[in-house]
């Protein structure tokens, strides 16, 4: 990477241009594959990701067969977050749901320039602070509202993130996101689509009324909005 001053990351392209070029001789593009896995709970970290225009979803295991999601990385901030805090090792598997590109350094590297760097160490511990409020209101969001409200708020998320209001998205992917049955998942999203606020086929979805969208979530995509807001201040 040749250190420019905007990469695409909002973690990277918020440093200095010295930081970010002394950062890029260690940052190698990549491109990310839908269903690969960066890491696996209890794995090892070994290295970093900050997403470009792919998406990373954080999944927390249920029991031997299901999962469910509790977060999500785009690019505004970064996958490997243990590391920020000193933990070399993952708590969740990290899977890619939006295939793209990324910025991957080694967990070595990172660590060095995570420690000389007081602007990185400034914006990653603010991303963590916000991270935090996502995985919480998630889990809230899961508890306490119905399978339309996370639909829509989670099909926000994901078209903030991934920088587009069209992407590969099959029902079966949904419902193992949002820990519903395939069913809960097709009535949602046939509401939504009825509104004329989505469509879908063959394995693809298009956001077409964002503002509806947004009136048919619930308040969780504002409230988290507002936390990652207040971060990057």
């Amino acid at each position: 990477m040749s250190g420019q001053s905007t990469t695409g990351n909002r973690i990277l392209d918020a440093l200095p241009d010295r930081d970010l070029r002394r950062l890029g001789r260690h940052l190698e593009p990549v491109v990310l594959a839908f269903g690969q896995v960066l890491y696996e709970p209890g794995g090892t970290i070994r290295q970093v990701y900050f997403p470009l225009d792919c998406l990373v979803s954080l999944l927390t295991s249920v029991d031997r067969k299901r999962t469910l999601e509790v977060g999500m990385v785009g690019r505004e901030g970064m996958a490997g977050m243990p590391f920020i805090l000193g933990v070399g090792v993952s708590g969740v598997r990290a899977l890619v749901q939006g295939a793209g590109s990324a910025l991957r350094m080694a967990a070595g590297p990172f660590r060095r320039e995570f420690d000389r760097t007081p602007e990185l160490q400034q914006a990653l511990y603010r991303y963590t602070y916000a991270m935090m409020a996502q995985v919480s209101q998630t889990a809230a969001c899961n508890r306490f509202h119905d399978s339309g409200q996370r639909l829509a708020r989670w099909l926000l998320m994901t078209r903030d993130r991934v920088g587009t209001d069209e992407f590969p998205l099959t029902q079966e992917f949904l419902a193992r996101m949002l820990g519903l049955r395939r069913v809960g998942v097709t009535e949602a999203a046939s509401s939504l689509k009825r509104r004329r606020l989505i469509d879908y086929s063959r394995g693809q979805l298009r956001v077409l009324d964002v503002r509806g969208l947004e009136r048919a979530s619930c308040c969780c995509y504002q409230l988290v909005n507002a936390v990652f807001r207040r971060a990057q201040r």
